[in-house]
């Protein structure tokens, strides 16, 4: 393996003599010496608890490879499904007679996430780990409601995972006026230790829930770059914002175009068949968060490519050129999510329409056996 990020820095989740250890390394975040490769799983199930539309009528193909459960509405009325801008994920993944549960990302709104969860049925006491991608408000914001609703029934030793220091800055939005800026808050790390939750920097790849791995910070190369977003301060305001020692090289103390430097993607290797990538938004591009979560598991099959990829702000050009290199990277299913953009799917039904699978509130994603 040429890349410098190797399995080597992969978290031990797993024999039996060793779980002690095993538990306690996951718990402080640290990684071993030895070359311990990923976990092979048999089955991962997605279940959207929070994309941008929720729609009833959806009727989509279904690729080969994914197996499709749209959320019956009707057996719920007069309560249905509320959709917001933002993102939630619940992971549950199988192994032969284990079964671990991860929750990833968090919305917009607490509210929205916890009616959603509430309907879908899907038990917070049974998540043993949450991640967060990247430091969006589309992506935190529901963390903190969550957990001061459901922290009191779930496991005492809970983690939140999350890329690097950068998830804590604080961001901006442009406005009309140039030079002017509006509020898109900061995840503050006191609210997140205020529930008892441990946070845990996975600047390098990680075991998550003895399933799981995140790709670590993600390298950069090839033709991707990162589209307009948010605006990001390094740096604090008092007791706001992140450590700008953290970002050495980088301007700190005003607002500069945001790089989303410890954006990390969440990822499983399904038996037989390959990766599952999920990207949450991937800000730093499709291409080059496949090819890191290749780099650092060994594996080079690509089964799934699932959640947001930033491309709806793409310039044509470099949108067709990005589907056509993740066409390259030849996946079994392709799931836009989020901030995909409708230009996005449009390029895939032109390109790999056999590969999309099409998603909505509700809506689960089943891989593997």
């Amino acid at each position: 393996m040429h890349n410098h990020l190797s399995r080597r820095l992969f978290l031990l989740g797993g024999a039996a003599s060793v779980a002690e250890l095993a538990l306690f390394r996951l718990a402080m975040g640290q990684t071993l010496a030895a070359d311990v490769p990923v976990p092979t799983i048999d089955s991962l199930s997605i279940t959207v608890l929070m994309d941008s539309t929720h729609d009833i009528f959806l009727r989509a193909p279904t690729p080969t490879g994914v197996r499709i459960k749209r959320f019956a509405w009707p057996a719920t009325w007069p309560k249905t499904l509320d959709s917001q801008w933002g993102l939630s994920l619940a992971l549950e993944s199988r192994a032969g007679s284990e079964t671990h549960r991860t929750l990833l990302d968090f919305g917009y709104q607490p509210e929205t996430l916890l009616a959603n969860m509430e309907l879908l049925g899907v038990d917070p006491s049974k998540f043993e780990a949450i991640i967060l991608s990247h430091g969006h408000f589309d992506h935190y914001g529901g963390l903190v409601g969550f957990l001061k609703k459901h922290r009191a029934s779930m496991r005492p030793n809970l983690a939140l995972y999350v890329g690097g220091e950068d998830n804590f800055c604080e961001r901006k939005l442009p406005t009309a006026t140039p030079g002017h800026f509006t509020d898109f808050g900061h995840l503050d790390r006191s609210d997140v230790a205020a529930q008892r939750v441990d946070i845990v920097m996975c600047e390098k790849p990680t075991l998550i829930a003895s399933h799981a791995f995140t790709t670590g910070t993600i390298k950069r190369s090839g033709f991707e770059r990162v589209l307009p977003n948010t605006l990001v301060i390094y740096g604090k305001h008092g007791d706001i914002g992140c450590d700008a020692a953290a970002f050495p090289g980088r301007e700190s103390g005003k607002p500069i175009a945001d790089e989303h430097v410890h954006e990390h993607a969440t990822c499983f290797n399904i038996k037989d068949r390959g990766l599952v990538v999920i990207t949450s938004c991937g800000h730093v591009g499709m291409i080059n968060t496949v090819r890191q979560a290749m780099a650092v598991s060994g594996v080079r099959k690509l089964h799934a490519l699932v959640g947001g990829v930033h491309l709806a702000v793409a310039p044509d050009d470099y949108l067709k050129q990005s589907v056509a290199a993740l066409k390259e990277l030849d996946p079994d299913v392709v799931v836009p999510m989020h901030c995909s953009g409708i230009n996005f799917i449009q390029a895939m039904r032109e390109q790999m329409p056999d590969r999309l699978a099409l998603s909505t509130n509700g809506t689960e994603f089943v891989f593997g056996a």
